[in-house]
This record gives C-alpha cells, sequence and structure tokens, in this order.
C-alpha cells in the first residue's frame, strides 16, 4: 500500500484490531490526533522518500506480491521523542 511518501505492506488481522482497539480504548486521553484517526494495521517497507521512488518500489512490489499468513509474536512500546523512536517495553504473547 502507498504510504505518498514510502510503502508498506497492509495487515488484515480482526485479532490484532481488537487488540488495538481494547488499548486505545484504556489510553483514551493520552492519544493523539493521529492515533485518533483511525488505524490501518501495516508493515512500513520504506518511509519518508520522494513520491516517485516510493511509487517505484510499490509497483516492483505489487508486481510479484502474494498474500500469505503473517505471525505477530507480540506487541512492543516505542516512544517517538521527535526524532527516532525509542523502544520501551516487549510484550511476547505466550509461547512466542
Amino acid at each position: 500500500m502507498s504510504l505518498g511518501k514510502g510503502v508498506a505492506y497492509r495487515v488484515d488481522s480482526p485479532a490484532l484490531a481488537a487488540i488495538r482497539a481494547r488499548l486505545a480504548n484504556v489510553f483514551a486521553p493520552l492519544l493523539t490526533p493521529q492515533d485518533l484517526a483511525g488505524w490501518r494495521a501495516h508493515v512500513t517497507v520504506q518511509n519518508k522518500v520522494e513520491p516517485a521512488v516510493a511509487r517505484a518500489l510499490l509497483a516492483k512490489l505489487q508486481a510479484g506480491f502474494v498474500p500469505r499468513p503473517l505471525a505477530i509474536a507480540g506487541l512492543a512500546a516505542w516512544w517517538y521523542r521527535g526524532g527516532p523512536w525509542e523502544p520501551l517495553s516487549r510484550h511476547p504473547f505466550r509461547g512466542a
């Protein structure tokens, strides 16, 4: 999927969406406008490049893409402090 200045693989998981909805409800007072604007689960492949570069990669990835199952081993919390993201905690699912 296009991110405008990047490319991502969309993740279709009702179970993951339910987890995100519960977390969003608990943390509602702390969410930013971006957090409140809807959610599209995805794995970012490329970000913050020129749109033409992103479109070229998207076309290349779409040409050979075959959907397949994805295993999600857990969740992680990150803090964005205006620069690189800083890891805060990891929460593996049982058996992961």
